[in-house]
């Protein structure tokens, strides 16, 4: 399950050992640590990270498959999740340390920035392979953080990007190895979780406003 740790102004979510797939219990654990970020009131950054081989794979299909009559619900707890980080009021940073595939690539997305592994890892939207379409929310999230031809060439081929061509297409922002993306990460954000918070909140919520209320409209 999710972990959080501090130094200092930057609060770190260990994201899990695993592929961290979206469970019901994973989903729990997340919302909690992000509700006791925003309500802390201390200058504040976050990370979040997985550990080695997966960021995360998103989506948690086998629950999903034993839940058909719970998708509805799931998909826009998913959805609520994106909205959350998306806005929150402090700077964010996702460290990739390994494949963010689907969903879980989606929550790196909803990140302000991205740090990626150089040497390992795959960052996909492989929904087109998948035979799963993007939801209109998906899909605005993705859309107002790529360029258009960064958008066609990442949704519509399913296309795996490794961490140099990540950079390339400006799905992440700085790469890293496994050992140096924590300060990586860390760096970009610490001077920064001293900004004001409702200001912060205020432009991150207006700049984001027809991606939330996809998001929600597509719940």
């Amino acid at each position: 399950m999710p972990t959080l740790r501090q130094d200092g102004p930057v609060w770190t979510v260990d994201l899990g050992p695993d592929e961290n797939r979206f469970s019901p219990g994973w989903l729990d654990s997340v919302e909690e640590i992000l509700a006791e970020v925003a309500g802390s009131t201390e200058p504040a950054a976050l990370v979040t990270t997985g550990r080695e081989k997966f960021y995360s794979n998103g989506l948690d299909l086998e629950w999903l498959g034993a839940h058909p009559d719970q998708l509805g619900d799931y998909v826009a707890r998913v959805h609520r999740l994106f909205a959350r980080v998306l806005t929150l009021p402090v700077p964010t940073v996702a460290a990739v340390t390994g494949h963010a595939f689907g969903a879980g690539a989606m929550l790196a997305m909803a990140h302000d920035f991205r740090v990626m592994r150089a040497d390992r890892g795959f960052f996909c939207f492989p929904e087109v392979d998948i035979h799963i379409p993007f939801t209109p929310g998906m899909s605005a999230l993705i859309l107002a953080k790529l360029t258009p031809q960064a958008a066609v060439a990442s949704m519509t081929t399913g296309r795996r990007y490794a961490g140099p061509a990540a950079l390339g297409a400006g799905l992440v922002d700085a790469l890293g190895t496994l050992e140096e993306l924590p300060g990586v990460a860390s760096e970009m954000v610490r001077d920064l979780a001293g900004k004001d918070r409702t200001t912060l909140g205020a432009i991150k919520s207006t700049m984001y406003a027809d991606v939330v209320a996809a998001l929600e409209q597509s719940d």
